[in-house]
């Protein structure tokens, strides 16, 4: 598969379709989205998800506020998106994306104000996020190889936890996207996906990204990674980010941490793959960063049946963080950091 072979985000016909990941991989359906509202919801109830994917529909959605608004008035459009932007970036709270697309395309909307089709000038910024998200991606997809044909001189299996591919991103992918590069340059054998509960990310999303690639794949339950480590030639894990503070601390999906202890353990080497605007350098560590909390009922039920018992009191945390202190290297599109802390991170980023 060429990682195009299905669209995560695509606006067509005036309006925006997602591919509806809740639906994966039984349904290839789309979600489309004709208003603000649509789009908050579509991001609220995971139909899209993943950093990245997160801050590009955030401005398509803008998209359609300035389109809504200036159908009203064209005098009055940009005060009236100034509330919609607002609204947006609350969406969810822990990938910084989306708060960098918002503030992104609010910069934009400044020169907009006197233009005769501000429609088409802000989809123009929206197009021009997502072109430049896949760009990015394959310049990551090459900085993550250079690196491990520095570290291994023989073929080799890596392991990944929830999903950062085409469906995360604007297309091909971040950790998705370096595997994807590895293995077109020979360097691994297999992927190991964790299922990633409990929304199977891995299972669902991962697991059917690599299928249609071409690329061997084994599905894991998330508690087989010390096994793995020990009994197959995993050499690398490889995952993404929804959040990377100052000093190189990584809030990732829930189960990255632990993973990356066991990693440490067996001496197996962890990279996180995140684009630029995933690393907030406003924050100073892990500590500061917002972990969402979502519904006890993802955990006692699958799908509608209940699996749990009944009354159970549950916690969901969506995300956790990894310290930098576990991490060998992070690959952006503006280079790579080895061996993360505030220096190194201040370095390339500031």
């Amino acid at each position: 598969m060429n990682s195009r072979s299905f669209k995560t985000i695509e606006w067509r016909d005036n309006a925006l379709y997602l591919i509806d990941q809740r639906a994966l991989p039984e349904s290839e359906r789309y979600i489309e989205c004709t208003d603000l509202s649509s789009v908050i919801e579509a991001i609220k109830l995971m139909v899209v998800r993943g950093a990245p994917a997160i801050g590009i529909t955030a401005a398509y959605g803008v998209v359609l506020s300035v389109k809504h608004h200036h159908r009203q008035d064209q005098n009055t459009w940009y005060r009236m998106v100034q509330p919609d932007l607002d609204r947006l970036a609350q969406a969810r709270p822990t990938a910084v994306n989306l708060a960098w697309a918002v503030t992104k395309m609010r910069d934009g909307l400044k020169g907009l104000r006197s233009v005769s089709n501000p429609v088409a000038e802000s989809l123009q910024l929206a197009n021009q996020m997502l072109a430049q998200d896949i760009e990015d991606n394959r310049t990551m997809g090459k900085l993550a190889c250079d690196v491990m044909v520095q570290s291994n001189s023989n073929v080799f299996s890596v392991l990944t936890h929830c999903n950062a591919g085409a469906l995360a991103t604007g297309g091909y992918g971040t950790a998705l996207g370096a595997i994807r590069s590895a293995w077109q340059r020979g360097l691994i054998d297999r992927v190991y996906a964790d299922e990633t509960r409990p929304w199977l990310q891995g299972a669902r999303l991962t697991a059917w990204e690599l299928q249609k690639s071409g690329i061997p794949v084994t599905l894991n339950v998330d508690g087989a990674s010390a096994w793995l480590m020990t009994e197959k030639n995993i050499a690398w894990v490889i995952v993404g980010a929804d959040r990377i503070t100052a000093n190189g601390d990584v809030a990732n999906k829930i189960g990255t941490y632990s993973l990356a202890i066991v990693a440490r353990y067996h001496q197996v080497k962890v990279m996180v793959v995140a684009p630029s605007s995933t690393v907030d350098m406003a924050l100073p560590n892990g500590q500061a960063i917002d972990i969402e909390m979502r519904s006890e009922q993802e955990l006692t039920h699958l799908g509608e049946k209940l699996i749990a018992p009944d009354k159970i009191t549950a916690i969901n945390p969506v995300f956790d963080v990894t310290p930098a202190q576990l991490i060998d290297v992070i690959v952006t599109e503006k280079g790579v950091v080895k061996k993360p802390c505030a220096e190194s991170m201040r370095l390339l980023f500031c």
